[in-house]
């Protein structure tokens, strides 16, 4: 254990924009859920791209990350060239997604149309979806060459806001229990699995760089400009943070803080649940089954708070004990915490336990007639 002036630490740059980054991102992403579910309400192929978890489900995850978890420990260096690839596909239409909003206001600035500038494989392409093809493409191809950190963490803020917008949780029920689940699988997997595999998993699969395919496919071919590509790349699936951060780069081989995505995208999940309980609560139906507003303060800033508590607690833990935390064993009760607490003083935790009343419009009564 080291002494306790030695926290002193997580005032370094790299802390405090490690802390801020994964703030904004869990704060981004439970916004783009709630946007994105207004936009299902209008459109009802947009509700039916996203999953909402049911209990079976959400005991599947843990058990389904675990598999996961094992298959990368062993195979990580068999399966890494297609790894990598799955994951450039992702990143690629991660990001398109969450710029979409923004290309579709630009082009509405521009022209009030959106014409069709191609036609390919999948369909039309608009002038809007020509756009976050090139831009979302361009960004992965920039990654894949260079492997810069800054681009990683692009990359994996978008899979991360991306995930949150579709996979939903439809109450405090579901919520609470994939979170224990996950509380557990944390744990384990971080201070246990070294007894039973020889190593710590968690943090090997977390550490370990993926061969580029790019690099392969250049060298095979002998194309000019091979010594710009990078022959190895970390996986946006955590973000990295030199720990010298206004100093030197820190490079292939310095050292670098991390937060895996897993740790944005659980506790904004519950983020956005409660952020569109508040948003439900708040506005004002022109129907019988009117929602009352919220009294007090909502419910996101009490699940947003806990989680910044959190985090600062788990590198905290990380920096007196100068080994890995599972950052869900802090996370899961910072949030879920406060959430279920104020809840309970108003009366509303039952509410959020089951889940939101389905809403009768004059929409959903055409529908069924």
């Amino acid at each position: 254990m080291e002494p306790l002036w030695t926290l002193i630490n997580l005032l370094e740059p790299s802390s405090l924009v490690l802390i801020a980054t994964a703030v904004f991102v869990v704060l981004a992403s439970a916004q783009r859920a709630l946007n994105y579910e207004k936009e299902a309400d209008r459109h009802r192929d947009f509700s039916e791209a996203s999953i909402t978890l049911d209990t079976s489900q959400a005991l599947m995850i843990p058990i389904a990350s675990s598999c996961s978890l094992l298959l990368m420990f062993y195979l990580f260096s068999s399966l890494s060239q297609l790894v990598t690839a799955f994951t450039a596909i992702a990143s690629a239409s991660s990001l398109a997604f969450c710029l979409a909003p923004y290309a579709t206001y630009m082009n509405s600035k521009v022209s009030p149309l959106n014409p069709i500038v191609s036609r390919c494989c999948c369909g039309p392409l608009s002038r809007t979806q020509g756009m976050l093809v090139v831009v979302s493409v361009g960004m992965v191809a920039a990654w894949l060459i260079s492997g810069h950190w800054v681009l990683n963490n692009i990359l994996g803020i978008s899979i991360c806001i991306a995930f949150v917008s579709h996979v939903r949780l439809p109450n405090i029920k579901i919520c609470a229990l994939l979170l224990a689940c996950l509380f557990v699988y944390d744990i384990f997997w971080v201070f246990f699995s070294e007894r039973f595999f020889g190593a710590n998993v968690m943090v090997s699969v977390a550490t370990q760089q993926a061969s580029n395919p790019m690099h392969t496919v250049a060298n095979s071919l002998n194309l000019p400009g091979l010594k710009s590509i990078t022959k190895k790349l970390d996986l946006p699936v955590k973000l990295l943070f030199p720990r010298h951060l206004l100093g030197e780069p820190g490079g292939p081989n310095g050292e670098f803080m991390m937060l895996g995505l897993g740790d944005m995208a659980i506790p904004g999940m519950l983020l956005a649940l409660v952020l569109c309980f508040d948003h439900r609560k708040g506005r004002d139906f022109d129907m019988e089954l009117a929602f009352p507003k919220v009294n007090g303060s909502k419910y996101i800033w009490y699940a947003a708070s806990g989680y910044a508590a959190g985090l600062i607690a788990a590198l905290a833990a990380g920096v007196l004990t100068r080994s890995p935390q599972p950052a869900l064993l802090y996370l899961v009760p910072s949030t879920l915490g406060p959430v279920a607490f104020a809840a309970w003083t108003r009366s509303e935790l039952n509410e959020l336990w089951t889940g939101p009343r389905p809403v009768v419009t004059d929409k959903v009564r055409l529908l069924e007639v």
